[in-house]
């Protein structure tokens, strides 16, 4: 899988979110699965992978130092756990929960490297999304920024072998959707309406925002170098 197939993938998957609830694991099962997939498909029969959307459909859960965790993907070897790859993607309110996704992911990649395994990452992140209050409306537009990433910046430069909090490899996949009439959309369901009207035709673009130039822990929009990194990574074990 390259990157335009990978934005066919998020594209099918922000769709499933628009037509179901916030909570459902419906669009999980989308990304998560395809993902999957294609380690599956890149690591051979020596390996199986656990996930939803792949096989029996289920997530599996990785031992950590501290204690176990349930993680989006799973990659074994003669049973064992040997790495995981967690996935995020944000649909909405980012600066709200932004430090919490990363404060999360850093608890959670240094419970299981500290267990001597391997943990990835992966963010798909729209360039601009909807802010909404508790009222379901769009109170502003938010354009992710510099400023966002700086904290990222500084993982992608940290010695993997020395902080275990650090991934052993970050995909940072950024995007952008297509364009609508901000003017004009001024609720939750409004969104919803327009992009669903449209999502047969709904095609996702890279993102080509200027953004800081990160170390070798991170890599920026390359679905295809990330796999490969992780393939080989996992196979070093």
């Amino acid at each position: 899988m390259n990157n335009q197939k990978f934005l066919k993938i998020v594209s099918q998957s922000f769709v499933k979110f628009l037509q179901t609830h916030s909570r459902s694991n419906e669009k999980l099962k989308i990304l998560h699965g395809a993902i999957a997939k294609d380690l599956e498909k890149r690591l051979g029969n020596k390996y199986t992978v656990s996930s939803l959307g792949l096989g029996k459909g289920k997530e599996a859960k990785m031992e950590g130092r501290y204690m176990d965790k349930t993680v989006d993907i799973t990659i074994f070897k003669d049973k064992k756990d040997l790495a995981g790859v967690a996935v995020k993607f944000v649909m909405n309110n980012y600066s709200q929960n932004s430090n919490n996704y990363f404060e999360n992911m850093l608890g959670e990649t240094a419970n299981i490297r500290a267990n001597k395994k391997k943990y990835y990452q992966i963010l798909v992140l729209p360039e601009e999304l909807p802010y909404y209050n508790n009222k379901g409306m769009i109170t502003k537009w938010e354009k992710i920024t510099d400023n966002n990433i700086h904290k990222y910046f500084k993982l992608s430069q940290d010695d993997e072998d020395v902080f275990f909090h650090t991934p052993t490899k970050t995909l940072i996949f950024m995007i952008k959707f297509p364009d609508l009439i901000k003017d004009k959309i001024i609720k939750k369901s409004q969104y919803k309406k327009y992009y669903l009207s449209i999502k047969n035709s709904i095609e996702l673009k890279l993102s080509k925002k200027s953004l800081v130039t990160f170390g070798d822990g991170i890599i920026l929009n390359d679905y295809d170098n990330f796999m490969d990194k992780v393939i080989h990574s996992i196979k070093s074990i």
